[in-house]
């Protein structure tokens, strides 16, 4: 049996081929017969920042969840640098939205950062003085290092979304799938996290964003998907704030 960490798990990335490539993707939650995403397409090629955009309950979600695995495909394909979804589990890094993480659980900031080096480790080994490098560098990029001993809960919204990105960052994945990253957070943050995105593309990084800031669309990525009731659409002709309004979770 091969553990799910194992490196022989490991494959690597298929010679030109897109960093990801969804395909008539159908999506459906678990014991619910209705779909949560119906024939969705996407390609990304290595290095792209696309954005997902839609109001809440489109399917954006899903699909981020989709992609990095914690979702089952019913119908289509999902291809991540030529290999099926779970072939290579360190090549992509999920940043889910705050509200899902359970910020009571006694961890401080440093060690959820260390999570992120998780899926290199395997499940026996330790973490090396390299890990713990990575670790205590994405803190400081993220401006955390003071903070970095202190309980996750004890952070602010700001803080705790920074913290999940540096988790991510941590990882040193080729793709990012990230879940409203700026959704709801201070300035300072907003600043941070926007650096951060710009220089992952420098490196040659591809990250899927899903958001809400319709203004930056132009300036922070290469491609939109637009998705409503988790159906590719046109881009929206309405205010999206009535969109957002108008649409249930």
């Amino acid at each position: 049996m091969m553990l799910p960490y194992s490196n022989r798990r490991h494959l690597d990335p298929v010679a030109d081929a897109l960093a990801l490539e969804v395909r008539d993707l159908n999506v459906e939650y678990p014991g619910s017969r209705r779909l949560a995403l119906h024939h969705v397409n996407l390609r990304a090629p290595r290095g792209a920042r696309v954005a997902l955009v839609g109001a809440n309950g489109a399917g954006k979600s899903t699909l981020l969840k989709a992609v990095a695995g914690l979702l089952p495909v019913s119908h289509g394909t999902i291809a991540i640098y030529g290999n099926p979804v779970g072939a290579c589990h360190h090549r992509v890094a999920y940043l889910p939205q705050r509200g899902e993480i359970d910020w009571r659980f006694p961890i401080v900031l440093r060690r959820l950062v260390l999570t992120g080096r998780y899926v290199h480790l395997g499940w026996f080994r330790r973490p090396s003085r390299k890990d713990e490098a990575i670790v205590e560098a994405v803190i400081d990029q993220l401006g955390l290092t003071a903070l970095m001993n202190r309980q996750i809960g004890q952070l602010s919204g700001g803080q705790q979304q920074r913290a999940l990105l540096a988790r991510a960052l941590a990882q040193e994945a080729d793709l990012l799938l990230f879940d409203e990253p700026l959704n709801a957070v201070d300035a300072t943050t907003r600043a941070i996290i926007s650096q951060v995105l710009t220089a992952l593309q420098h490196q040659d990084k591809t990250v899927v964003t899903a958001t809400h800031d319709l203004g930056r669309l132009d300036s922070d990525f290469d491609s939109v998907l637009y998705l409503e009731e988790g159906c590719e659409a046109p881009p929206p002709v309405r205010p999206f704030a009535e969109m957002t309004l108008g649409a249930a979770r």
